[in-house]
């Protein structure tokens, strides 16, 4: 199998980043090569310091590198983990992707596998539209997307979502939710591994 898998994904308080985790340990299970990555920061320190939970996670995370583009023209398959902000992923995972015009450019992108998970503070808080809406953004790039669908039993246990995982804040991670995101990470590494 030749899956070279990129998790990148951005979180204040943890949750992605535990979507994330989860998400990548199911994909080297399943034989990928993968990079667990964060978006870049882009709000100020002093904003990040001002809030404890938010500032001792990026002190717990420090370890864990910061994606580039060359990250992403590495991969060949992408899972993209991000709270929902008002109907889309955060501004760091959006700043981040406006970042990779000359990748995009060059069709560095494009064929990819990619498949997207997010998170929100309630049950209906924008996850479906900020899933549907980053889609549209991997159509741009001419990827394929991998969302989960309703291909498993663990998919109706956590909620419902074909779209891709989403995460209720604050909700244990559950050995239904880990069946889920293992998933949604396994059918991804098995398209990308056809793609490949």
């Amino acid at each position: 199998m030749s899956v070279r898998l990129v998790v990148l994904y951005y979180s204040t308080y943890g949750t992605n980043h535990r979507m994330a985790e989860i998400a990548a340990e199911a994909a080297r299970a399943a034989g990928a090569e993968v990079r667990l990555l964060k978006a870049p920061e882009t709000a100020p320190a002093e904003v990040v310091a001002s809030q404890d939970a938010w500032k001792a996670h990026a002190e717990r995370t420090a370890h864990i590198p910061t994606a580039t583009a060359q990250d992403m023209e590495w991969a060949n398959a992408y899972l993209i983990s991000a709270p929902t902000r008002f109907g889309v992923m955060a501004s760091q995972i959006r700043a981040f992707i406006d970042t990779l015009g000359g990748v995009w450019a060059k069709g560095g992108l494009a064929g990819k596998a990619v498949s997207a998970m997010s998170s929100a503070q309630n049950t209906h808080g924008g996850q479906e539209a900020t899933l549907l809406s980053f889609y549209t953004t991997a159509m741009h790039w001419g990827a394929i997307v991998v969302a989960p669908g309703f291909t498993d039993q663990s998919i109706f246990k956590v909620g419902g979502n074909p779209y891709g995982y989403s995460h209720t804040q604050g909700a244990e991670f559950t050995d239904d939710v880990k069946a889920a995101i293992g998933h949604q990470a396994r059918r991804l590494v098995e398209f990308a591994a056809k793609l490949a």
